[in-house]
């Protein structure tokens, strides 16, 4: 008999299955955390709904319109249910004595009526246009009132009104014609009241005799509340237009900041490439010049001590930059006047070099980029002389004429033709930099007549202590 092979349960419907029950598990899990949120949710807006009503006993902000308008409000249509409530116990005594419970019905349902306009147009309606009905309905329910019942309150009525009339307008005109008005409507309805009565006539000077205490109290009352909101309002503006001023103020302040902040980095660059343009080329300068003297001193004496004697000027100048950078980046000023330095750069390059220099210099007073670009044009005028030309005299001259500063400096060196002249790294640096500050800078040179430099800025018009001319 063929035995019966017992098949194993499929791995692949475990593997198959499994997924399932975790995403049904999962799912449920998320049903049950969506339940529980909602509910969560639902018990939070439910408390806050239940205790939204205690946000009236708040302390209101009134340096916020909207809170000082919405408290207002909330004082008046107190205030107005309190009058409402005096009228009425006053109606009592004579209800009872005299059995009018009509008069009494009728009043109650004029303070419910004037209740309902009043908190339609306190808390639901917005805007003078769509209130007018609800003013219109105020003033019929107190006409009313006061030919039913002739209360000492009435005024007060009047007065809430009013009020809220005031506080809403922006303008004062709208204001002092609408209490015109309910002055003469107020003496109107006293005059109607007193000729109704039994006893009654209808007597104008009696009227006006009867309104006149309410006629002032409501004129105090027009001057008092108008001016008070506008005064409110007046401080709601220049408190307003102040934190305005102090955020425009801290603005400018951290503007001004990043200002000095980038001025200072721009300078520090500036700084740096002076030290790589001019050090570095004057270094260079040195190396060359030396090696080219160690090549010739044996076969050309003469000619190696000038290159020997150039490159020790130039390093001294180089020497004397790199100082002047240092200085300039830790924000010590060692900075004499322009004359002085000048005199300075001339006496370091004749001393022990037996060049001879003739000068010239006015006291000039000049900003602190012209100052560094005169005296770093001289140098490198009496470095090219020396290394270029083998020139031995230089006579140097700086005027200050009609507006402008006039910068020469001629050599006696080998001269070269104009029309052939290659302006290498340190005239051209030259000629960018007087671009740069508006001027303009020219050379003469013939061949065996030496070399000249012409350079002309504008003057800044500052005499050499550095006040207007």
């Amino acid at each position: 008999m063929p035995k019966m092979k017992r098949e194993a349960p499929s791995l692949s419907g475990k593997a198959e299955t499994a997924p399932g029950g975790r995403e049904d598990r999962t799912s449920e899990k998320a049903e049950k955390t969506a339940k529980a949120g909602k509910a969560g949710n639902g018990g939070k807006n439910a408390k806050r709904h239940r205790f939204r009503w205690m946000h009236i006993f708040e302390k209101p902000d009134f340096r916020v319109e909207r809170e000082f308008l919405r408290f207002g409000k909330r004082l008046l249509f107190i205030l107005l249910v309190l009058t409402e409530l005096l009228v009425f116990l006053q109606m009592l005594p004579p209800a009872f004595r005299q059995n009018r419970w009509a008069a009494l019905a009728a009043t109650l349902g004029i303070e419910v009526v004037l209740s309902v306009s009043e908190a339609v147009k306190l808390f639901a309606v917005r805007g003078f246009r769509n209130k007018i009905y609800c003013y219109v309905v105020d003033f019929v329910a107190v006409f009313i009132l006061t030919a039913v019942t002739g209360s000492t309150y009435l005024c007060a009525l009047y007065l809430i009104i009013l009020t809220e009339f005031y506080i809403s307008s922006e303008k004062m005109l709208p204001s002092a014609i609408l209490c015109a008005v309910c002055m003469l409507v107020y003496m109107f309805t006293l005059g109607l009241a007193s000729f109704f009565r039994p006893t009654g006539a209808l007597s104008f000077l009696a009227t006006i005799t009867q309104s006149f205490g309410d006629l002032i109290i409501m004129a105090v009352h027009f001057l008092l509340v108008n001016f008070s909101v506008r005064f409110y309002r007046q401080y709601l503006r220049l408190t307003k237009a102040l934190k305005e001023l102090d955020e425009s103020k801290a603005e400018l302040q951290k503007a001004y900041d990043n200002l000095a902040e980038v001025t200072a980095l721009e300078e520090r660059q500036r700084i740096a490439r002076d030290i790589h343009d001019t050090a570095g080329h004057s270094i260079t300068t040195v190396i060359m010049q030396t090696e080219a003297a160690k090549l010739i001193v044996d076969s050309r004496p003469e000619e190696a001590k000038s290159k020997i004697i150039a490159a020790n000027l130039q390093a001294k100048h180089a020497l004397e930059e790199l100082r002047e950078s240092v200085h300039l980046l830790s924000g010590i000023s060692e900075k004499s006047t322009l004359k002085s330095a000048l005199q300075s750069i001339l006496n370091e390059s004749s001393d022990g070099t037996g060049i001879r220099i003739r000068s010239e210099i006015d006291e000039i007073s000049v900003s602190d980029a012209k100052y560094r670009f005169l005296c770093n044009a001289l140098k490198e005028g009496i470095s090219n002389g020396l290394r270029h030309g083998n020139a031995t005299a230089f006579w140097f001259e700086l005027k200050e004429s009609e507006g402008k500063i006039r910068f020469l400096l001629s050599d006696n060196g080998s001269g070269v033709d104009i029309n052939e002249l290659k302006e290498g790294f340190g005239l051209s640096g030259m000629s960018g930099r007087a671009e740069a500050l508006g001027g303009e800078i020219w050379f003469v040179s013939e061949p065996d007549e030496g070399f000249e430099i012409h350079l002309t800025l504008p003057s800044d018009g500052r005499t050499a202590s550095g006040g207007e001319k």
